[in-house]
This record gives structure tokens, sequence and C-alpha cells, in this order.
């Protein structure tokens, strides 16, 4: 059975039907609601059990792929456990098919910069690797092809029903409070993304945020060989000077200048730590790296300069799902910011972005269903200004913003009250603002 058909159940099924099993979908929606996913399976003889989770479909099933959207509470989860059901994820189902090392990226913020740059990189060196997981296609969908490496980004969702999966570098970028709203408390949100050193030994790495407390903890506890980046000098590993980052290992030191590189913000300096840790521990040269690191214009939706009118610089950060995330973009900007936040709550303290909202937002436009959250939290460090809409958002950021002001969409809150997701927020974002 595969649970929950959005893009990576329908890659599942495929191909599942196609390595011989009898496959079952099941999915909370009706048929209407899933006209395009079925339409894509057309032809290949799948069983739809839809609109709801009787215990009785899990009779006969023998293996249970839940999608990363479905929650462990989940009724036909649970009967699945109480069964003796084996349950795995897609990238474990993956991963057994798979006859490639992967580079496999996890952390609460920079995982999709972190992947695709190091992507680039391998590319850039002449390295066949693709790039997938949780950004792009599911890990399925790679299985067939000729690589010489994979780069994976995985939620802390994905990792929940692993066993097996065994990254040859695993990277933990950093840990801050997302997804509460899905996990009991913050620890067990930790706790699932550390399930990607589970299956490591000591042949493999796993490279670590030193700056990061929760992160760093994690060297306690793996049997993969610790690589760190931080900020701090150390005489083994990445670490920041300002000017440069500085790779050091196996009596080397190679210095990669930051003076050329075109994504900004502190963030980012430590995503291009972690990119130079990764590339160094697998060899990669240095010319390659330093190329690739300058040509990479950053993602989009994530820090994204949309334009500058009337001496007013916009930015969308509509990838800013939560308040980890805010801060780091906060912390980008020396300007006076109009921070554009709201949406669906998903658990988080927004009370961390006291210090920053006080020092930096010269006004807070609040919108979507967590903006009495926000506005609780916030509202009284700054001027406070709540609207019912995005486009009303855009109209009072013009409005308050002056000369050499920045007006920043970094929403803190996930997108579905409102749009499909972050990339249709940051989409209306740009339009909008375009049409100033």
């Amino acid at each position: 059975m595969v649970l929950g058909l959005a893009r990576t159940g329908c890659e599942t099924a495929r191909f599942l039907f196609h390595q011989g099993a009898e496959v079952v979908v099941s999915d909370c929606r009706g048929e209407k609601e899933l006209h395009s996913e079925m339409a894509s399976l057309a032809g290949i003889p799948i069983h739809y059990l839809l609109g709801g989770g009787e215990r009785e479909w899990m009779e006969g099933i023998e293996t249970l792929v839940p999608s990363p959207g479905v929650p462990s509470d989940n009724p036909l989860l649970q009967e699945a456990s109480r069964r003796g059901v084996e349950i795995i994820s897609e990238i474990e189902l993956a991963f057994g098919f798979l006859r490639v090392p992967l580079v496999v990226i996890t952390g609460t913020n920079g995982k999709s910069t972190t992947a695709t740059l190091i992507g680039e990189v391998l590319k850039d060196a002449g390295i066949r690797a693709f790039v997938g997981g949780n950004i792009g296609a599911p890990l399925i969908s790679f299985v067939s092809g000729d690589w010489d490496w994979g780069v994976v980004e995985v939620s802390s969702f994905q990792l929940e029903w692993v066993n097996q999966f065994r990254p040859r570098v695993a990277v933990l970028l950093n840990l801050s409070e997302d997804h509460l709203d899905r996990y009991p408390d913050f620890a067990s949100y930790c706790s699932a993304k550390g399930r990607i050193f589970a299956a490591q030994g000591k042949d493999d790495i796993a490279i670590l945020n030193r700056g990061d407390t929760r992160v760093w903890a994690f060297r306690e506890r793996i049997s993969a060989r610790v690589v760190s980046f931080g900020w701090d000098e150390v005489a083994a590993g990445v670490f920041a000077t300002g000017p440069d980052i500085v790779w050091r290992g196996g009596g080397l030191e190679e210095r990669f200048p930051l003076s050329g590189v075109r994504i900004q913000g502190i963030h980012n300096v430590e995503n291009l730590m972690a990119v130079v840790a990764v590339a160094k521990t697998i060899g990669v040269q240095a010319p390659f790296l330093q190329r690739a690191m300058e040509a990479f214009p950053g993602i989009e939706h994530r820090h994204e300069f949309v334009r500058e009118k009337d001496g007013i610089r916009f930015y969308n950060d509509s990838k800013g799902t939560n308040v980890g995330a805010v801060l780091k973009s906060l912390a980008s900007f020396s300007s006076p910011i109009i921070l554009l936040a709201g949406g669906i709550d998903k658990g988080g303290d927004y009370r961390v972005l006291e210090s920053e909202v006080k020092a930096k937002v010269k006004t807070l436009i609040l919108f979507g269903s967590a903006k009495g959250i926000i506005q609780k939290a916030l509202g009284h460090l700054t001027e406070t200004v709540m609207v019912e809409s995005i486009e009303a958002a855009v109209h009072e950021a013009e409005r308050h913003a002056a000369p050499g002001d920045t007006v920043l969409l970094s929403p803190a809150c996930s997108s579905f009250d409102m749009f499909a997701n972050y990339e249709e927020r940051g989409r209306v974002f740009k339009d909008l603002v375009h049409r100033i």
C-alpha cells in the first residue's frame, strides 16, 4: 500500500508496479480531488481505496509506504503498526535499489540551497550527479539512471520511517523550532532529524555545524567520522574568516574567497561552509568548487532579490516558513525592514524574533490565519498592521516604505491557508511587486 497520492506517492506506486508488486493506493481525498494524480497512473492496475482510512483496508498488506505528509497518528499507519506490517519511507525504498553513494542534507533551514549548490559543484567537476528527494523529483525516480553520486535533500518527515537508509555523507545544517504542529515537542523533531545518521558506519562521514549546540551534540552518539564547519577557527574542518572560507584537512589548507560569491547573508555563508566541507571531503578540487560557488545565483523564494523601485528594495523569502529562517533573513539586512509575515502557524515561538524585530523592523505587516498569534508575540515591538490578503500586505508595504528601506516577505509560517505551497505564495508576491 502507498499511503498518500501526492507527487511522491504517484512515483512510488509507479515504481512498485514496475518491480512486480501488487499495488494498493489509499488517500483521504476522493476521486474527484485526485483526478490529475490518477490520470498520471492510467494504464497501471492499481486498486484505489479513497476517501477515508478503514482499518480493514490493511488486510493482506505486507508493506506500507507512507508519503512524507502523512503523520504518524494516521489510523492506517497505526493499524499497520498494530498488525506488524513493514512500514518504510519512499527514501528507504529507493535506497534499496540505488547503487550510488549519496550526499544527504537535512536541517531546519538551508537544505535546498546547500543541496542545489553541491549538485552544481559536482557537475562542474565532471561528476554525474542528480539532485532530488525533498527538492525536485522524489528519490525513487532516480533509481534507473547512470550516476556517480546522488545529492538528496531530506525532511524530518522523510526520515521517520528509515532503517537501512545510509548516506555516504550526511549533513545536518542547523536545528530550530519547526513543525511543532506535527511533533509533540522540539526534542522529537530533533530526534527525527538525527535519524539521518542512524545507519551510518565508521567509513561514512557526518558533517555537523559545530556552532549549533543541538547539532554539535550529535557527535557524541553517531558512528560516522565527523567533519565540522563553523565560525571559529579549527585545526581540521571548515571555518569562515570574513573574506574567506577556509578548509583544513589532511595537512592541507585551502582558502575560498567570498568576494565573487553572488549569494549573500550570514545563513548563506554557513551553507557555503557546508558545501566546502562536502566537496573537499569527497575530493573535489578547489578550482571547480570556487567556480561553482561564484556562478551560483541562489534558489527561487529564498532571500531572492525581486526589484528596486524608488530606492526601496523588495525581497522574496517565501521559503522562510519557520522562525529560524526568518531570524537569519532579518540578520542579513542593515537597512530598515518592512516585514510581511503570516500564514498557518506551525507551533514555533515567535518571540525568538524579538531582538531582530525591535532593532530592524520598521513596520510589521501580518496576514493569514496566524496573524493574531504573531501580533500578540511581536506587535508591541514596532508599528504593526494586520491585513486580509497578501495583495493588501504589498499595498501597505508600499505605503509605509521610504527610500533606503527593504520590503521583505519572510512569513515564518506555512502557506496552505491561502496558497498551494510556498512557491505559489512567492510567485504571487513577486508578481504584485512587479506591478507596483
